[in-house]
């Protein structure tokens, strides 16, 4: 799922990318309205998380004009403004959801799939699999062929990130912020032991992480 994050407090900004991400989901984040709202017009996300507090034009324009231009992506409000008053201008102005400083992430995700639901737009399934590989979202538990997959808290990060893009690379700088997220001391390379322990452990399973050079790591299924 494509989330646009828009958000200028930078720190806060890559929390809730690193937090989002780590949950599989897709984020792209911008801190200036203008860009957001070129965005929202021109690249469309599944929905759209807008501060109300940004540098140029502010959110509450970003949302009077996206909804001026018929632009029906679900937007959140993500803002220190938690006063009811300003949560019914957020409303009025066209935000599908309100979610006021500070929050809880686990209350994030869950707003994000009701908002999709009430909208009618994607909601992620409950389990994501790629071959004989499953992830239960609800438990966060893999299995491989019916049976439970041992893997560190890293590698399930790692793997997390992979099987919500079967097929597709994903780029080795963005999972080495969702496997390692906020450690700075961490060498970039370390990435690349968190993968070839996980690529033991799925060897013969009919699935494989795939080293594409240059671009990152995807996750296959191996053919029949």
């Amino acid at each position: 799922m494509n989330l646009l994050l828009v958000e200028d407090d930078e720190a806060m900004a890559q929390a809730i990318q690193i937090a989002l991400e780590r949950r599989g989901f897709d984020v792209t984040r911008c801190a200036h309205g203008s860009e957001a709202l070129m965005r929202l017009r021109h690249q469309p996300p599944d929905a759209a998380l807008l501060d109300l507090t940004l540098p140029g034009m502010d959110g509450l324009q970003v949302l009077h004009k996206a909804r001026a231009d018929g632009i029906d992506v679900p937007i959140m409000v993500l803002t220190a403004r938690g006063a009811v008053g300003d949560r019914v201008l957020g409303l009025n102005a066209g935000a599908d959801d309100y979610l006021p400083k500070p929050f809880d992430l686990d209350e994030l995700e869950a707003r994000i799939r009701a908002m999709l639901r009430r909208r009618g737009g994607q909601d992620e399934e409950a389990t994501l699999t790629c071959g004989p590989l499953t992830l239960e979202r609800n438990s966060g538990a893999f299995y491989l062929s019916a049976r439970p997959l041992d893997v560190t808290p890293r590698e399930q990060a790692l793997l997390k990130a992979l099987i919500a893009r079967p097929g597709h690379a994903v780029a080795k700088e963005k999972l080495f912020r969702v496997v390692f997220p906020m450690e700075t001391d961490i060498q970039f390379e370390a990435i690349e032991v968190v993968a070839y322990r996980l690529r033991k452990k799925l060897a013969g399973s009919g699935v494989s992480l795939i080293t594409m050079r240059g671009l990152g790591y995807l996750l296959r299924s191996d053919p029949a």
